[in-house]
């Protein structure tokens, strides 16, 4: 994972760490979402998020939410090198095959982080 890619999304996995022990739990969601969309194409950071969103659905009750993440935790380990749906939060209100609107900050990072190193 790129340096600054890295990063992003270590800062986004420790505010949704933050926000669910001020139980702010919205608010972690939505730093697991931003998450998700920087580690699609890494398979272990992707299931992790995944595992992530799966614990923080089961200590809310949000039972809709926990099938889903254990099945997409599944396909993240197996195909996050092939194909990923650009921009796909990985909530079980998004199609798992449906590419969404990247988040500009973050669109950045990752086309930077896509680009060869200069020589």
């Amino acid at each position: 994972m790129h340096k600054e890619l890295k990063q992003l999304f270590r800062a986004e996995l420790a505010a949704a760490h933050n926000a669910q022990a001020e139980g702010e739990f919205r608010k972690a969601v939505t730093h697991l979402e931003r998450a998700h969309i920087l580690s699609q194409k890494f398979a272990m950071a992707h299931t992790t998020i995944h595992i992530l969103m799966l614990k923080l659905a089961w200590r809310t009750g949000d039972f809709q939410e926990v099938l889903e993440p254990f099945i997409r935790a599944i396909a993240a380990l197996l195909f996050s090198h092939i194909w990923v749906p650009p921009g796909n939060t990985g909530r079980s209100n998004a199609s798992a095959f449906a590419p969404m609107p990247i988040p500009e900050d973050l669109a950045h990072i990752l086309k930077e982080a896509s680009e060869p190193a200069p020589r």
